[in-house]
């Protein structure tokens, strides 16, 4: 059902409030700036992250900030058109669902700055919207060949939410990333079918370490949890997870993660998006900005199984070093979206 627009405004605070914000053009003392996003709070990741960098700036800055939930895609476009009436210098907005809203709403309010965080390039551009997307793909390959040098089996294992061309390129990176280490490698390829369901997860990820794989990729957000818990049952089974609030879910398991820091991107987006240099058009993030990272839990580093844990120490070196020579340009990881 719709969102009444009284709603809206009680969600953001006083109107009385809202209309006293000034342009971004005139650059008032005390600008707002609002996220507007499609997934809930409370998921100890990305949306969690994304709020408290949000706060983070506004107690940097002294300036108001909004953390709205858009749980209906009907109430998408009065959200983002309730802000462009309030004169919010910067609005971001989270991921793919956003597109359409945006072109709709960003063009009446042209001094409102609209940063879609996980977006694909407008066509034509939009000369007040910025689209962000993330080099995921790159951390893929360092996840496989992370777990090629790990693996004792020479089986590794990949299980996402949703098959979908971001995923999808991760999946092929992955395997590439393997068979750079060794060619014989192979990665068991599953998909959840939703990024909420870590009851199904845990049924793949048994499959999956029943069959001998003994490293999983998993790229599911709250999905994840099955695959940590079913890596928790079974010692010598490693997974790379998505987020640090997982090291703590497996301290033993989760040796990894393919990060995606939402938190750091939203607190570069809106800094540029604040300052006088910001650009329209498209962004893209990754190794090179330290979003798109793959990172070493230190939790398992700590307390993990020791041959394990020692033989990380001895690979982790050579994924440095391929990391930089990404960044350099000097190794080439495909974006590739169709699978098989």
């Amino acid at each position: 059902m719709l969102i009444s627009r009284r709603a809206v405004v009680r969600s953001l605070g006083a109107l009385a409030a809202l209309g006293g914000v000034t342009p971004v053009s005139a650059r008032a003392a005390t600008p707002l700036v609002a996220l507007v996003h499609t997934q809930a709070a409370g998921d100890s990741g990305v949306v969690d992250g994304m709020i408290a960098s949000l706060k983070r700036i506004g107690r940097e800055r002294n300036i108001t900030v909004r953390a709205i939930y858009a749980s209906d895609a009907a109430n998408y476009q009065p959200i983002l058109e309730l802000l462009g009436e309030a004169q919010a210098a910067v609005v971001l907005a989270t991921f793919d669902e956003m597109t359409q809203p945006l072109r709709a709403v960003a063009p009446e309010f042209p001094n409102t700055r609209f940063v879609q965080l996980y977006g694909d390039p407008m066509e034509p551009p939009i000369r007040n919207v910025r689209t962000v997307s993330y080099e995921t793909h790159l951390a893929g390959y360092l996840s496989g060949m992370f777990g090629a040098l790990l693996s004792k089996t020479g089986k590794i294992g990949y299980i996402g939410g949703l098959s979908i061309p971001t995923l999808d390129a991760n999946v092929n990176a992955q395997l590439a990333g393997a068979k750079s280490v060794r060619a014989s490698m192979t990665v068991s390829t599953a998909f959840v079918g939703s990024f909420q369901d870590p009851a199904k997860a845990l049924e793949i990820a048994n499959q999956m370490f029943g069959a001998g794989v003994d490293y999983v990729q998993s790229e599911g957000a709250a999905s994840d949890l099955g695959v940590i818990q079913s890596a928790n049952a079974r010692p010598g089974r490693v997974v790379s997870g998505g987020s640090r609030p997982q090291f703590p879910l497996g301290p033993a398991s989760v040796a990894a993660i393919e990060l995606c820091d939402f938190e750091v991107s939203l607190y570069q987006q809106t800094t540029a998006a604040l300052g006088p240099a910001w650009t329209f058009g498209h962004y893209r993030s990754g190794l090179q900005d330290g979003v798109v990272d793959f990172v070493a839990s230190p939790l398992f580093i700590a307390s993990g199984p020791p041959a394990l844990v020692s033989r990380l120490h001895d690979v982790w070196p050579a994924v440095v070093a391929t990391k930089r020579k990404i960044v350099a340009g000097l190794v080439t990881v495909p974006f590739k979206t169709n699978l098989g």
